[in-house]
């Protein structure tokens, strides 16, 4: 797995396998996202479907427990963004955006406390994820997508939908003095936790 410019997000390009009858890739690997410190206990597996310029996010979860998230797209195409939202943290405000799609296969690691968005780069666009925690309502929050502190090169060519819930959320300003956004402590010691001690490279 190759590390982002984000503590915590990790992309992964799998190897296929190619033959006359089609393809084979392992898009997940338990063994292989442990090599970065980190592990992934399967809760919930989820399916979106999606039209063009659908923007998901920035979604993320309270730590603990939290919501990491491996994602993928098996159709169409998204820009995938991952938002460091953990208050401390040498790189909170920033953003990292890959392009994800069936044509490169890649994935996208993203752990507890770092805010995850997405738009649809193109119709029926199908995006399938793993998460290590189920949703949770009261858990779960957003920072607004078009916050331009963020700054996210969301593409300008596509008017962008968001749900009266993603429209209807704080900006990133907003949200810290609310006091809403994971601490970066709390969470590098949720992730040496969970690891057994094995989680503070991150640190």
């Amino acid at each position: 797995m190759d590390p982002l410019t984000i503590q915590g997000a990790y992309a992964f390009t799998p190897q296929a396998h190619d033959d006359e009858r089609g393809s084979f890739h392992e898009w997940f690997r338990q063994d292989h996202l442990e090599r970065t410190g980190h592990t992934f206990g399967l809760a919930q597996a989820n399916c979106s479907v999606s039209s063009k310029g659908v923007l998901r996010g920035v979604h993320f979860a309270d730590v603990p427990p939290g919501q990491a998230k491996y994602v993928t797209c098996v159709r169409g195409a998204i820009l995938d963004v991952v938002v460091d939202l953990r208050v401390g943290s040498p790189t909170f405000g920033r953003h990292e955006a890959v392009t994800l799609d069936p044509g490169n296969r890649r994935c996208l690691y993203i752990a507890e406390g770092l805010g995850h968005a997405f738009m649809a780069l193109a119709d029926d666009t199908m995006v399938m994820y793993l998460c290590s925690e189920p949703y949770a309502p009261r858990r779960e929050h957003g920072v607004h997508p078009l916050d331009a502190d963020l700054g996210i090169p969301w593409p300008s060519d596509v008017e962008p939908i968001l749900s009266p819930k993603d429209a209807a959320a704080p900006t990133l300003a907003e949200a810290e003095k609310s006091g809403l956004l994971p601490d970066y402590r709390t969470c590098l010691d949720f992730y040496a936790g969970r690891q057994g001690g094995q989680g503070g490279q991150d640190g």
